[in-house]
C-alpha cells in the first residue's frame, strides 16, 4: 500500500538493476546490502532473458524467489526484456548514447514502437505470471529511451517509469519526482572513479527525492560498497524509505 508523501517530506528510494538468474548471488548481495537502511522497500528492476540466455523460468527456484520478494512487498519493475541493444541506431545521438553511456546495454533505446511493444508485453506477462500481481512499471536498461519506447510505454498505461534525471507516470504523463539519479559504474577505472566523485556530491543535493540504483557488478569493488553504505548512511539522517508507488499519491 503506498503512503501519503508529505510536501516536506524527503524521501529515499532504492533500487537493484539487472535482476536476473545470471546475477543471482550478486542481487543477494545487494539486499543484504541495502536492506538495514530501507527494509523491504527495494525496487527489484527485472530482465526477463538477461542477453537472450539466462531467462527466468516459471516454477524455477529463481521464480520462486521472485514471488516471494514481491510477496514480501519489494516492488517488481519490467527493465527491458534481453537489456542488450542489438538495435541498428539511426541518428547520430542515438549511436553516441549508445555508445558512450553504456556498454552495449541500452536495449530501448533503437527499438520501434512495434518493437518495443511486443517486448514489453512478453517480458510483462513473464513477470506477472510468476509474481501473480501487476509489475510496478518499466525501466528501460541504462535508462536510455527511444521515441518509440516512449511510445509504446503511453500504450501500456504503465503507473510509473524512470530515467536518469525523472520519475513519471506514463499513464498519466505527469511527473513525479526530478534530480539525477545515484548510481555506479565499474567498466573502467575513470568510470569508478569519476562515479565516485559523483556520489559523494549528490547524496548532499538538496533534493526531495533521493534516488539510488545499484547493480550486480558493484559487488565486486570495495570502493563502491563503501560509497553505496556512505550513501545510505547518510541518508538515513534526513529521509525516509519509500516504494516508487508512494509517488503516486
Amino acid at each position: 500500500m503506498a503512503i501519503m508523501v508529505r510536501s516536506w517530506e524527503r524521501l529515499l528510494l532504492a533500487s537493484i538493476h539487472d535482476v536476473s538468474p545470471r546475477f543471482e548471488s550478486e542481487v543477494d548481495s545487494l539486499r543484504d546490502l541495502l536492506s538495514p537502511h530501507v527494509g523491504y522497500r527495494i525496487a527489484m528492476l527485472v530482465v526477463p532473458n538477461h542477453w537472450g540466455n539466462a531467462p527466468i523460468v516459471a516454477g524455477s527456484p529463481f521464480a520462486s524467489r521472485l514471488r516471494d520478494w514481491a510477496d514480501a512487498g519489494s516492488e517488481i519493475f519490467l527493465h527491458g526484456f534481453y537489456h542488450r541493444d542489438q538495435a541498428r541506431h539511426q541518428t547520430r545521438s542515438a549511436r553516441l548514447k549508445s555508445r558512450f553511456m553504456t556498454g552495449g546495454e541500452g536495449e530501448f533505446l533503437g527499438l520501434s514502437l512495434e518493437e518495443a511493444s511486443v517486448r514489453i508485453a512478453e517480458g510483462r506477462k513473464v513477470i506477472e505470471d510468476i509474481t501473480g500481481r501487476a509489475v510496478a512499471g518499466f525501466i528501460a536498461p541504462a535508462w536510455l529511451y527511444g521515441p518509440g519506447a516512449l511510445e509504446a510505454l503511453e500504450e501500456a498505461q504503465f503507473a510509473l517509469a524512470e530515467d536518469h534525471f525523472r520519475v513519471w507516470s506514463p499513464a498519466t504523463r505527469r511527473k513525479l519526482a526530478s534530480g539525477p539519479v545515484i548510481t555506479w559504474a565499474s567498466r573502467t577505472r575513470a568510470r569508478l572513479a569519476s562515479s565516485l566523485l559523483a556520489a559523494g556530491a549528490l547524496r548532499h543535493a538538496p533534493l526531495q527525492t533521493l534516488r539510488v540504483g545499484v547493480h550486480p557488478p558493484d559487488v565486486r569493488h570495495p570502493l563502491l560498497i563503501r560509497s553505496i553504505e556512505a550513501t545510505f548512511n547518510h541518508a538515513a539522517r534526513n529521509r525516509r524509505a519509500a516504494r516508487y508507488a508512494d509517488l503516486l499519491d
